[in-house]
């Protein structure tokens, strides 16, 4: 909940994508909101924070995290979303997690609330224990505070997709589809390809990414659904997307970070740290994938954030969960990217107003917006480890890797919920 006191970030480097601003400025807030930037509004004084030297952003926005259950929300997830500059957060339903339950979507809600971390949004489940047979009772969800919709990964037909898509236009809902069939990905565990064969693994072929987006934006004709795609992780899905949004259909999309950085030949002996969903495909898709986010095809990059560790892990890869710990690790890759060529706007804008306008508001720093914001030390180099890592998934590709960009503060309505000094122990 936001506080009373009045506070100025003073001296950062403020970059708003969504309002053209990248200019050093001070940001001035009050009971929560941005009200002011540059001068000081008459009666504005209150606590100073230099940030000299650091970047002032909108807080992200993770389009798909892990953070425990309705019931059992794990605030060291939620720290772990914090200290990676995280201030508005998505959860996929889960066959485990009863979100097509109105009841348990209010426990989801005010559970993080109580917490005061992040801010999170449920996404609904699209039919009844995510079965794909029956719709769950999507004007209900709606009224209970989803605004997104999905299967999370979960198998659905394309009638009752259909059908899925007319009841959520007429209740305002946006129904996020997985960039995947079921059943041409059934049992599979890598990009099937050259790799994959060679390491003896069953793979997910293109085929499957391309046969569910085809439908998908088939069936969108029909509607005025709007829809979201979630794991584009191929030239062909970017292909079809940069299609349907030529022709005018309401049709966003996001990638997993590691799809950007990762290709199936870092695999390697097994590491289950690259046992990923979507698979990580070919060095051409991940080419892909850059200049889609650099034109603006993608619209979101997210952590996929799914903190596995312990047995979940420490299997044959095959056999191994899907996913791995990203939230601290989202910005510092994107800004990986910059380097390589993405726009920094582009960059900036796939982790805020990018996302922000999928969940329907949020990610921009104007007056009169709410006070989520990201301080960060752009230049400041740091090594992936039980020190400097507060999720509890350990399973991660930068494991003991260096990377470049720290989050140095976090606010959520204008109130400190993560500073750097803060270190991991303990947690």
């Amino acid at each position: 909940m936001p506080e009373n006191n009045r506070l100025t970030l003073r001296g950062g480097r403020v970059i708003d994508p969504a309002g053209g601003v990248d200019a050093v400025l001070d940001v001035h807030v009050d009971g929560g909101r941005i009200i002011g930037l540059g001068a000081a509004p008459d009666g504005s004084a209150g606590e100073v924070i230099d940030v000299r030297g650091a970047w002032v952003v909108p807080g992200l926005v993770d389009l798909a995290g892990q953070v425990g259950s309705p019931d059992a929300l794990s605030r060291r997830e939620l720290l772990a979303a914090a200290a990676g500059g995280i201030t508005q957060l998505a959860v996929p339903p889960r066959a485990d997690s009863g979100l097509d339950n109105p009841a348990v979507v209010g426990r989801l809600r005010d559970g993080a609330a109580a917490l005061g971390l992040v801010r999170v949004a449920p996404i609904g489940a699209l039919t009844a224990g995510l079965a794909g047979e029956q719709l769950a009772e999507l004007g209900l969800l709606r009224r209970a505070g989803c605004r997104l919709v999905g299967q999370g990964g979960r198998a659905i037909g394309a009638r009752v997709l259909r059908r899925a898509f007319e009841y959520a236009s007429g209740h305002d809902l946006t129904v996020v589809v997985d960039a995947e069939d079921a059943e041409l990905a059934a049992g599979g565990c890598v990009h099937e390809g050259a790799v994959g064969a060679q390491l003896g693994l069953t793979g997910i072929p293109v085929a499957a990414e391309v046969a569910a987006l085809s439908q998908a934006l088939a069936l969108a004709t029909t509607s005025d659904t709007r829809i979201h795609v979630h794991g584009v992780s191929s030239a062909a899905g970017v292909a079809l997307l940069r299609a349907a949004k030529a022709a005018g259909l309401s049709v966003t999309a996001a990638t997993p970070i590691w799809n950007l950085h990762y290709t199936d030949l870092d695999i390697g002996a097994y590491d289950p740290a690259f046992h990923l969903r979507p698979p990580l495909r070919e060095p051409g898709d991940r080419a892909a994938l850059r200049e889609a986010l650099a034109d603006g095809t993608l619209d979101a990059v997210c952590s996929d954030h799914r903190p596995y560790d312990g047995e979940a892990k420490h299997q044959p890869f095959a056999r191994c969960a899907a996913g791995v710990a990203g939230f601290e690790a989202l910005l510092p890759l994107l800004l990986e990217l910059v380097s390589g060529g993405v726009p920094l706007a582009r960059a900036i804008a796939a982790v805020t107003s990018g996302p922000a306008a999928v969940l329907g508001g949020g990610g921009r720093i104007a007056v009169g917006a709410l006070a989520d914001l990201c301080v960060l030390q752009p230049d400041r180099d740091w090594i992936v480890g039980n020190d400097t890592w507060h999720s509890a998934g350990a399973c991660t590709p930068v494991w003991g890797r260096a990377l470049r960009g720290r989050v140095a503060r976090t606010l959520l309505g204008g109130r400190t919920v993560y500073r750097l000094e803060e270190t991991a122990h303990g947690r």
